[in-house]
């Protein structure tokens, strides 16, 4: 495997422990429809969260979160609105982004952008 694969694949586990950790429940992780994907959808306070995970071993080229552009937050929000139309019943949805860089031993710092539109 790729050490981008692998790094991807640590930030999702990452991710996942981070979000149980803050008192979310889990409901699906790396969530699929056709085209599309959510790498983490929880809920907390009645609230549906959906999070796209982006991880990064070195901020040399930039801050993980940087790599969230427009076209990808539109991926995001279609793969969001398909999850809904499938999973009805909550009635506040929100879109977040959870960056994670790792230092040289794999130690995580997070950073959460809350409630994201373009």
């Amino acid at each position: 495997m790729a050490r981008h694969n692998e790094t991807g694949k640590l930030g999702e586990q990452l991710a996942r422990n981070w979000a149980e950790n803050n008192g979310y429940i889990i409901r699906n992780q790396n969530w699929r429809y056709g085209h599309w994907e959510l790498d983490l959808v929880a809920s907390k306070t009645g609230r549906l969260h959906f999070f796209e995970v982006k991880t990064r071993r070195t901020n040399r080229f930039g801050y993980p979160e940087k790599l969230v552009d427009r076209n990808k937050l539109r991926y995001f929000i279609s793969a969001g609105t398909a999850y809904i139309r499938i999973n009805r019943g909550f009635k506040w949805v929100q879109y977040d982004i959870l960056s994670i860089s790792l230092d040289e031993q794999d130690h995580p710092t997070f950073f959460l952008i809350e409630d994201v539109y373009f």
